[in-house]
Formats: C-alpha cells, sequence, structure tokens
C-alpha cells in the first residue's frame, strides 16, 4: 500500500510540498534579542564589584542579559517552527490613511520646548506646558484642565521622583517652593 507522501516522490510531475513561509520581521526581532542580550551579558562582566557589596552590580544585567537571549533564541525556534503573530482584530486604524504631519510637528515642537526649559523652569512648570501641550496637540480642546491636570502630575512626579527614588529633578524658577 503507498502513502500520498510515497505517490509524489514517484511522480516527477507532482509539485513537492512548499517550505513554510517565514516571518522575516520575528526572525529581525529574534536576531535583535539575542544581540542585545548577549552584549547586556558581556557589558555586566565590565562592571567593578565593590568590597563590601556580596552580590555586587553585576546579578541584574546578568539575569536581563540571560532572559533576553533566551528570549530571542525561543522566538527563533517558535519563528521556524512556522508560528506566526496573529493580527489583532480590534484595530481602529486606517492604512491607507496619509500620516498627520501637522500633529508630529505639534508634537516635536512641544517636546523641543520641554528640553530646552525644563532646567530654566522646573520640571514642574515644564512638565505641565509638556501634558497639556500635549494633550492640545493631540486634538483637545479643555486648555484649562489639561494645565491643571498636568501640573498635577508634574509635581507629584517630581515629589515621586525626589523623596521616592532620590533623583533630582530641576526645580527651576519654583526652587524655594518645592
Amino acid at each position: 500500500m503507498s502513502t500520498p507522501l510515497d505517490t509524489a516522490r514517484q511522480t516527477p510531475d507532482a509539485p513537492t510540498p512548499a517550505a513554510p513561509d517565514r516571518d522575516m520581521a520575528q526572525l529581525g526581532l529574534a536576531a535583535l534579542l539575542i544581540v542585545v542580550g548577549a552584549y547586556t551579558f558581556y557589558d555586566a562582566t565590565t562592571l567593578k564589584i565593590g568590597f563590601g557589596d556580596p552580590v555586587g552590580p553585576r546579578l541584574f544585567p546578568y539575569v536581563i542579559g540571560a532572559v533576553t537571549a533566551a528570549l530571542g533564541v525561543l522566538l527563533t525556534v517558535a519563528t521556524f517552527r512556522g508560528s506566526v503573530a496573529e493580527a489583532e482584530g480590534g484595530e481602529d486604524v486606517d492604512l491607507h490613511q496619509k500620516a498627520d504631519w501637522m500633529t508630529v510637528a505639534k508634537l516635536a515642537g512641544v517636546l523641543l520646548f520641554t528640553v530646552l526649559t525644563v532646567s530654566v523652569l522646573g520640571w514642574a512648570i515644564s512638565g505641565a506646558i509638556l501634558f497639556a501641550g500635549s494633550a492640545w496637540s493631540l486634538g483637545s480642546r479643555t486648555l484649562v484642565r489639561d494645565v491643571l491636570v498636568g501640573l498635577v502630575l508634574a509635581v507629584a512626579s517630581w515629589y515621586g521622583f525626589h523623596e521616592g527614588l532620590g533623583v533630582i529633578l530641576p526645580a527651576g524658577i519654583l526652587d524655594g517652593v518645592l
């Protein structure tokens, strides 16, 4: 008794089974993960160890580098096995619509303004302007609410970084107030 596979081998005109399509984007991402993970792991070996620190600063970069590289290897194996990511069904994006470059320019302008003024005005004011300007450029028309929400978020994040993490963000003109 012959199987369909034996029949395909015997007839010269029968098409050979095609190799499964490989998602080159997935393979590119897998290669990037492996390279970043390997570099992170290597970079951890160059860190200096303190005298009284039993764990040292190398532990987390070793773990992050190893896990990143391992995920890259697993993604490579899954891609070669034919696993393909499924498209999301809930996206409301029209791929035929042209890009709104005016919105991109507004966002870039607000971000550039924040970068240029954060050391002078301080994070609380620059962060509030960043939030309100970003909301405005994305279509919000409630300026007062956007400024108030931005101010609350900026001051809260300033205190969170300053008191919670010990990272000093510039206070700017509110130096004695904050």
